[in-house]
């Protein structure tokens, strides 16, 4: 991983959704869920973030990215 900084990384969050949006070979489009993105629970959709939820989210895309995993199709 080429980031030194801890991350939060549950499912759904900020990180979680960049390295998602990257490995399935989307665009850059901050967002996260407020809770998992399971059906069950609170999973509020966020498009507004903090500077720290942006610098999480794009972590996770640009770690990804960097990385190179990527869904096969």
């Amino acid at each position: 991983m080429s980031n030194t900084k801890a991350y939060d990384k549950r499912h759904g969050g900020p990180y979680d959704r960049g390295s998602a949006d990257s490995y399935y070979g989307r665009g850059v489009s901050p967002h996260y869920y407020t809770g998992r993105t399971s059906l069950r629970g609170d999973n509020t959709f966020r498009d507004v973030l903090t500077s720290d939820e942006l610098e999480a989210y794009m972590a996770g895309y640009n770690d990804n990215e960097a990385e190179g995993n990527k869904k096969e199709y």
